[in-house]
């Protein structure tokens, strides 16, 4: 009680001095607070979007690869063709044996093939004519663009359509057009099979939506759903059947129609009448495996998704898919990158303040220790009169870190209000402006290729993710706790001069150096 009386009252009567403590603590305090606020925000930030993206490793083809391999020569294309055609696709049972790995979570995929339909219309801006002109009873063949001719009857899609041009009558029928897309498909309709609604990205990222009725709630019948497009082509409505066609055997399959989904990419040719999912059929897990049992030779194509468990599994995952027997012209992709890039500005921003924070520390400590080496000499005589009078070394050290840490706690005290109130503006700040910096960086890059230069450098494309572009600092009881270990270790710091000067000092010699 004795010592906490007179550090009290040597607060009051040394008002200047301790005035400018104060105001060197209130702005360390102040700063600590936006500082240690911003840092923990973002490491919460960070570690939450860590946990809620995975890390998603794809299998594609490495051209690169094939590419070493290409020989020349005369019958160089030829034997590169067949180089080419000699390696074999992945199948599902490699999926499934790549799948029971220790390095994974899961894995899902997109099992894909398509058939034909006698009943459907399929949504196409090309068509193949057989024209056959009523005047003349002479027949052609030609192509054409829907949209670009004038003519009576169905609308485009329809099977017949006539054009009165010179007095002369056209009578066109439209054929069937073949499906063509990179998966070598011979089928009018793209049948995709996901193994569960994870591995439906395109509805989890919202590209695809369901507009009306449901998803498919079972992933073994005959179920789908299909494209708002393809459903107003054929004036189809939810719970209607749709019948398709394997273009091989000529068997047929009735699938009942649960949902009807539109689709909100923005990549769609604008050029095109239709969207580039119009044709697109979406199914349950074992749909196409049943179809594959009752015939082999229908093509399929298999995209697999593998949900690994942390960064440091993926050169374990590759290995072992390796060992496994994946072609050496294959190679694994994750999108750790753009996860990376995604968390890159907050990141940037969490050093900063940790820098910043470290600097200030050292300065601050630094600076205390010095006023307080001068308050210890302006205030040698009192220290020789406490002792002469027999106060002891440790209670008069005890007084003087007193002070110190009564002076530090009121000002830690207003500087963490006025920190939090300046911690949420002072983050976003930062983070707007590393953000802006980043985005430069970017489109600079992007224009060293020219006029249209691509805006996506740096990303794979694997899965997409959203960049954090704000964070909201706040202080916590964590914030808090850290401000106090901070006012406590400045604290004792700035008191080692007087703990030094008390130990060393001689009250005798001190009494006769101020006589």
């Amino acid at each position: 009680m004795y010592i906490l009386k007179n550090s009290l009252v040597s607060i009051m009567r040394n008002k200047g001095r301790n005035i400018l403590i104060e105001i060197i603590i209130l702005v360390i305090a102040c700063a600590s607070t936006v500082t240690l606020a911003i840092r923990n925000t973002a490491n919460n930030l960070v570690k939450s979007y860590e946990e809620s993206h995975d890390i998603i490793a794809t299998i594609s083809f490495d051209r690169t690869q094939l590419s070493s391999q290409f020989k020349g020569g005369e019958d160089a294309q030829k034997t590169n063709i067949e180089a080419f055609n000699s390696i074999e696709s992945i199948s599902l049972e490699n999926v499934k044996n790549y799948g029971e790995s220790e390095y994974l979570k899961g894995y899902y995929y997109l099992y894909a093939t398509s058939l034909n339909s006698d009943s459907l219309t399929k949504a196409t801006d090309s068509y193949e004519y057989e024209v056959e002109d009523k005047q003349t009873t002479t027949s052609s063949t030609t192509t054409t663009s829907g949209g670009n001719s004038q003519s009576s009857g169905k609308a485009p899609g329809g099977e017949r359509h006539t054009i009165t041009n010179n007095n002369t009558t056209t009578v066109i029928t439209r054929t069937k057009e073949k499906f063509q897309s990179s998966r070598n498909f011979t089928g009018d309709f793209e049948l995709d099979e996901y193994s569960s609604y994870d591995a439906m990205t395109e509805f989890v990222n919202g590209t695809y939506q369901i507009s009306d009725g449901e998803m498919i709630s079972d992933f073994e019948s005959l179920e789908c759903v299909i494209s708002s497009e393809l459903a107003t082509l054929n004036e189809i409505t939810v719970g209607s059947t749709i019948t398709l066609k394997n273009p091989n055997t000529e068997a047929t399959y009735d699938f009942v129609v649960t949902g009807i989904y539109k689709d909100n990419s923005d990549a769609n040719d604008s050029a095109s009448m239709y969207s580039q999912s119009a044709n697109k059929i979406i199914t349950g897990s074992e749909v196409i495996e049943k179809l594959v049992a009752d015939d082999s030779t229908l093509v399929t194509n298999v995209t697999p998704s593998f949900v690994l468990k942390d960064k440091d599994s993926i050169e374990g995952f590759t290995a072992e898919v390796k060992e496994k027997g994946l072609n050496e012209y294959y190679t694994i992709n994750t999108n750790l990158d753009e996860l990376e890039n995604a968390t890159k500005s907050i990141e940037n921003v969490k050093t900063f303040a940790t820098t910043f924070l470290l600097i200030m520390l050292v300065i601050s400590a630094i600076v205390l220790f010095v006023i307080n080496m001068i308050n210890i000499r302006e205030r040698k005589y009192e220290i020789g009169v406490f002792r002469t009078i027999g106060v002891s070394k440790f209670k008069l050290t005890m007084q003087f870190v007193l002070e110190i840490l009564l002076v530090s706690i009121i000002m830690l005290c207003i500087g963490a209000i006025c920190g939090s109130l300046l911690a949420k503006p002072v983050g976003n700040m930062l983070l707007e402006n590393e953000i802006e910096s980043s985005q430069e960086e970017t489109a600079q890059i992007s224009n060293n290729f020219g006029k249209g230069g691509p805006m996506d450098i740096g990303h794979s494309g694997t899965v997409a993710v959203q960049t954090i572009d704000t964070i909201d600092a706040v202080v916590d009881v964590t914030v808090i706790a850290q401000l106090l270990g901070i006012g406590l270790a400045l604290t004792l710091v700035s008191s080692l001069a007087s703990m030094i000067s008390i130990q060393r000092f001689s009250p005798l010699t001190i009494l006769k150096e101020r006589s």
